[in-house]
């Protein structure tokens, strides 16, 4: 949509469920920004989670398309936590070159007792466990998978944990997620997800400006003094500025906010890359998969004649006549 901002002029919006790339030259950053509605929407109402596990997708959702989306190869990202918490497992991934998918899994009784007690900041809900990164690029090339502890209060500091251990740049991680109540056109309630986030990189031409304070090794170990780079301090500081609110705001966008963050630097954003909400099941691969089991491990799966199976990302079920597969 044509919008104006002050000092461009008329501009076109990247708009919802679009991951925009972005270079602030003047402080050596690059990044993306996105702002995510109908997509998210989907794939969360479709699992009618309870409203706290509902924030966690959201939040893996967006972390896995904006860090999915700058894969330059033909591949999937998996970003997923596994946890003793009363949501033990939370995974998203993201497709080349635009589908994603999520779902998590939570124990009903530990969950509500969770909210029982006001237990439903992020560690809370997860408890101990990891979050991993994987990066698949297919059958014939080997996986990437960095995995970092669930020792923040939330998935942006974890998140920041993973890039310093795994990545070494200097990153910096903003997510927010909004809960949105109005009324549809014939006025009845209706309920609505919204979600954003940001990365934003320090990619100077010198490596040596990457360098950052060493993370402590614990039983009271010291950081190294090391002095941050001035250029990445500045854009850190602006980046830590950021309102939820102004992640998720439609009426901001994302240009917008990218303009209000870096235009004294000098921001360039690049066409926005589309996301959708699709899952990579088939009738045709689950009936391989069936194929591969043995006649034992069929027959354990056949009710009534047939065998039912349910995707746990897009909630499709297939229905197989037990006749129409047989073991390899």
């Amino acid at each position: 949509m044509m919008d104006t901002i002050p000092g461009l002029g008329q501009f076109d919006f990247a708009g919802d469920d679009h991951v925009v790339p972005f270079q602030v030259e003047g402080l050596d950053v690059r990044g993306r920004a996105v702002q995510l509605g109908p997509m998210l929407d989907a794939i969360l109402e479709r699992h009618n989670y309870p409203l706290p596990v509902a924030r966690l997708v959201a939040e893996t959702v967006v972390l896995t398309v904006l860090l999915g989306t700058s894969l330059k190869f033909e591949g999937k990202l998996i970003v997923q936590t596994k946890s003793d918490g009363p949501v033990d497992l939370v995974v998203a991934d993201f497709a080349t070159p635009d589908r994603v998918r999520a779902y998590a899994r939570f124990d009903e009784a530990a969950l509500q007792a969770a909210i029982d007690k006001g237990e439903t900041l992020p560690q809370q809900l997860l408890g101990e466990g990891i979050l991993a990164f994987t990066i698949d690029q297919g059958a014939h090339m080997q996986r990437y998978q960095g995995i970092v502890p669930l020792d923040g209060a939330s998935l942006e500091e974890i998140a920041g944990v993973y890039f310093r251990q795994s990545e070494q740049i200097p990153t910096k991680v903003r997510l927010g997620v909004a809960e949105l109540l109005d009324r549809d056109e014939q006025g009845k309630p209706r309920h609505r997800w919204r979600a954003g986030g940001m990365v934003a990189q320090f990619l100077p031409e010198a490596p040596e400006r990457m360098r950052q304070p060493d993370l402590s090794g614990g039983d009271g170990a010291q950081e190294h003094e090391l002095e941050i780079d001035d250029l990445w301090d500045e854009a850190r500081v602006m980046v830590e500025t950021i309102d939820a609110d102004e992640l998720t705001d439609p009426t901001v966008g994302t240009e917008r906010l990218l303009y209000r963050l870096f235009h004294e630097r000098g921001v360039r954003v690049y066409p926005p890359q589309a996301v959708y909400d699709r899952c990579a099941c088939s009738r045709e691969k689950i009936r391989d998969v069936l194929a591969s089991l043995s006649q034992e491990e069929l027959d354990e799966t056949v009710e009534e004649g047939a065998i039912s199976v349910t995707c746990e990302f897009c909630s499709t079920t297939y229905r197989f006549e037990a006749t129409e597969v047989r073991p390899q």
